[in-house]
């Protein structure tokens, strides 16, 4: 078997030793009165890993974009949305709410930057929208969107309208304050700042969100990703009682709880302010280089990943198997046309809170040669 490679693409990531020990249990049900807490503990945590009190949590078994398809809950044939597009996983997240009958407006920022407040507010002032979307770091660029002003712009203009953020590659390692920023819906899932390994979608639903649900007038068009079964077993279980409508990932459920536990108790200020140490660390390392950041500023640039331009002559499929055999992986461009010619680093959980790892380091310091070993000079 070939040595295994240091895992900083932005997610999957490197997982804690506990967190995987947590996952070696035996054989256990899901109504086990041992595992039914854990569950329930899970939720919670949670709501307070967002700054929320009275959110509903729903943990399922499924990868980050079952939490997208979880939007047919609120969605309804016609409904109006306006999409904040950064990247790649924006029009994917549109893609999705198209399919069960939205319209969607987007408001599509040039790589590197977020849709401007100007726009975001004209739109908002001309037409009824029942949710604004807004991916909080698009994994495609590393660009950070300013998800508390796009919440206090929705709430002082159009206050029934939604706020769906994708948190996908921020929660965990970006500070969001749900209640205090009048976010309605966060999607997250397991692999990326939380640490734990992919195979759950994590979603988090004001009261506001699931009153829209409560009120919907069709049937939601779908069964899996139908809270109308889901509410009643996460209730149940945060309750500490056991239900079931499918059957949940257990031993990651275990790895979940572990996890969180070992945020919570880290400080979660503690932890952002960390994460925002290590981002500008990062990036001064990279401008050393003469290598330029996709997201063009430092206010939108994400503290858990980086992408970053390559200079003429070097393309990503280089650069990346050239950091692999130095034992560093690394992930390449996904931009439709630009795929080639940028590269991505995560930075988050564990290789950026413990610093005694040196996995930040070791990027920094396999990139620099691997350059050079392709022929650049800085």
């Amino acid at each position: 078997m070939a040595p295994r490679k240091l895992c900083m693409i932005p997610g999957p990531i490197e997982f804690h030793e506990s967190v995987l020990q947590s996952m070696s249990t035996p054989a256990t049900s899901h109504v086990d009165p041992l595992f039914v807490p854990i569950y329930g503990e899970c939720l919670e945590m949670v709501r307070e890993v967002l700054f929320s009190k009275s959110a509903q949590p729903f943990i399922v078994s499924g990868s980050c974009t079952l939490g997208w398809d979880m939007m047919v809950n609120l969605i309804e044939q016609g409904d109006e949305v306006l999409a904040l597009n950064t990247g790649y996983f924006g029009d994917n997240f549109s893609d999705c709410l198209e399919t069960y009958g939205a319209k969607v407006t987007t408001i599509r920022a040039e790589v590197g930057k977020t849709p401007s407040i100007e726009a975001v507010k004209k739109e908002l002032s001309e037409k009824k929208y029942k949710m604004v979307t807004v991916t909080h770091v698009d994994t495609s660029t590393g660009v950070l969107s300013d998800i508390k002003a796009v919440g206090q712009l929705v709430k002082s203009i159009s206050p029934s309208t939604l706020v769906v953020v994708d948190g996908v590659c921020s929660v965990g390692s970006e500070e969001i304050r749900f209640d205090d920023w009048f976010i309605d819906i966060v999607i997250s899932g397991s692999q990326k700042g939380l640490g734990v390994p992919p195979g759950l979608s994590v979603v988090l639903a004001s009261q506001k969100a699931m009153q829209v649900y409560k009120e919907r007038k069709s049937p939601v068009v779908a069964y899996y990703s139908n809270w109308k079964k889901w509410l009643p077993i996460m209730q149940a279980y945060e309750s500490r009682k056991p239900a079931y409508f499918a059957t949940p990932a257990v031993q990651l459920i275990y790895a979940l709880h572990t996890s969180l536990k070992m945020i919570i108790q880290g400080g979660l200020e503690a932890r952002f302010r960390k994460h925002r140490e290590v981002a500008a660390n990062f990036r001064k390392e990279v401008r050393a280089l003469g290598l330029k950041t996709l997201a063009q500023c430092e206010e939108c640039s994400a503290n858990g990943m980086t992408a970053v331009w390559l200079p003429e002559g070097i393309e990503a499929p280089q650069v990346v198997s050239a950091l692999a055999g130095k034992g560093v992986q690394i992930a390449g461009g996904i931009l439709a046309n630009l795929g080639t010619k940028y590269f991505r680093v995560g930075h988050m959980g564990i290789s950026v809170v413990e610093s005694e790892r040196h996995h930040v380091d070791k990027v920094i310091e396999a990139l620099g040669s691997s350059l050079k070993e392709l022929g650049y000079k800085a």
